[in-house]
């Protein structure tokens, strides 16, 4: 059951960007996943639009950008022009969302709404239609290299149910604590797209750990 995979550009050794731009240009990765924190919705700061369009400029693949920041709407439209091909926006950051989630798709981007650990799926009800991920937590935000929330496995199950009682195309990601033993098991509980940060740039051979959580089979 292969799935997409998404290495978090936050684990790369940003000494060696380039470096790290061209190896998952060259491995079989989907995405180049992007967190974007702002020191107030979480307690981290990580990068902004330089980043961002030293990514535009050299990545192959599709930006999934993550942005755990407040007020995320004043942002969408520039964003796009960093080069976001998917853009999420947390559940608990917008008073708007429906709002927030149909200019994402005004400007050209895939539409995903981002859930804590905390947040209950059936929040979810009265959106799920109309966005194109659901990008579930499974660690707190707002630091790399967290343990994996085990509850995790059940939340993706509901989830999964609630996309298929909703008829929604809405694709599940998981963030947060994915590694090679915990994908598998997410992948039968109904995930489509895996965040892998350490997992990826931890590893004696990054470009085999990404083969490995595509296909864990």
């Amino acid at each position: 059951m292969p799935c997409m995979v998404a290495p978090s550009i936050l684990s790369a050794d940003f000494a060696h960007l380039k470096a790290a731009i061209d190896l998952i240009n060259e491995s079989e990765a989907d995405y180049f996943h992007v967190d974007v924190m702002d020191g107030v919705f979480v307690p981290n700061i990580s990068f902004g639009f330089p980043v961002m369009k030293a990514l535009q400029k050299h990545a192959q693949k599709l930006l999934d950008v993550h942005l755990m920041i407040v007020e995320p709407d004043r942002y969408i439209e520039d964003f796009k022009k960093a080069g976001a091909g998917a853009l999420h926006v947390h559940y608990e950051a917008c008073n708007h969302l429906h709002r927030t989630i149909q200019a994402i798709k005004h400007h050209g981007m895939k539409a995903g709404v981002a859930i804590n650990p905390h947040t209950p799926i059936n929040s979810l009800e009265d959106i799920i239609r109309d966005v194109d991920v659901v990008l579930v937590m499974s660690v707190n935000p707002g630091f790399g290299g967290q343990k994996f929330i085990e509850h995790t496995f059940d939340k993706v199950l509901r989830l999964k149910q609630l996309i298929i009682d909703s008829s929604s195309k809405a694709k599940i990601e998981i963030d947060g604590g994915v590694d090679l033993d915990n994908a598998l098991p997410l992948l039968r509980c109904g995930a489509d797209i895996l965040v892998a940060g350490n997992t990826v740039f931890s590893s004696p051979n990054p470009k085999e750990a990404i083969k490995f959580l595509k296909d864990p089979l």
